[in-house]
């Protein structure tokens, strides 16, 4: 299954959106020997990719990727001490969705890539969640995850554009009862099958919605000088309740 990407018209997806290839790490310090990372070779998406990308009407809420769009302030994007409880009021949907707030991360200016893996502090490239633990078969039941830039820099969501079910199956001979892992996402670009990368940016106040369990992803500020903080909530919304925000 391809990423469903919501946002509406496909020509707002194309302004959004650009595509590249990906790689694998070798020889970084400062990554897991055998990250996967973009290639930096982005272009913007043709006709027929964006009408590929584009969600189809039946596609499940927990498989779509959305953006949306919340007023951060100037002192919110200078990182004020109180970010933590400032980033839990700033939550979009607290009328009307619960969701667990995840906390807070911070990144550099100029980051190809954000996840750093805690215990060794090296960069884990494109990965996948687990909050769910879910198996092969169900990862498209998971929760997806809110995200949402505080700034003050930009930053952009990287996506792989297979899923990892596709991906499992594909590495796995036996994949049945099975839980997939980063590192199927690894051998899958090693053995040199066709794996695409998304870059969609976010500016301060932007956010998306996805499912993180499901697709190979990471952040990146590759390019910006500011440090960016986002905010990250875990929960099960509607699908299709936001659009792209106005620029």
């Amino acid at each position: 299954m391809a990423v469903g990407l919501a946002f509406g018209r496909s020509g707002i997806l194309r302004e959004r959106c650009e595509i590249g290839s990906v790689r694998l790490g070798s020889g970084e310090t400062d990554y897991d020997e055998g990250a996967v990372v973009p290639a930096d070779d982005w272009r913007p998406l043709n006709p027929r990719e964006a009408q590929w990308l584009q969600a189809g009407p039946g596609a499940p809420d927990s498989t779509l990727v959305e953006l949306v769009h919340q007023y951060v302030s100037a002192a919110c994007a200078e990182r004020t001490p109180a970010l933590h409880t400032t980033a839990v009021g700033l939550y979009p949907f607290a009328d009307r969705w619960p969701a667990d707030f995840l906390g807070c991360l911070t990144n550099p200016g100029n980051a190809r890539t954000t996840t750093e893996e805690p215990a060794t502090g090296r960069r884990l490239g494109f990965h996948i969640d687990n909050w769910d633990r879910l198996p092969y078969g169900a990862r498209g039941d998971g929760r997806r995850r809110l995200c949402l830039n505080l700034g003050p820099g930009a930053r952009c969501l990287l996506l792989g554009d297979r899923d990892i079910e596709e991906i499992y199956r594909l590495v796995r001979p036996d994949p049945e009862h099975r839980y997939p892992h980063t590192d199927d996402v690894r051998l899958y670009v090693a053995q040199g099958r066709p794996l695409q990368c998304l870059r969609i940016r976010l500016e301060p106040g932007d956010g998306y919605i996805a499912p993180t369990e499901l697709l190979p992803h990471d952040g990146s500020t590759l390019g910006e000088e500011q440090p960016s903080t986002a905010a990250f909530w875990l929960g099960r919304w509607p699908g299709r309740i936001v659009d792209v925000p106005p620029p």
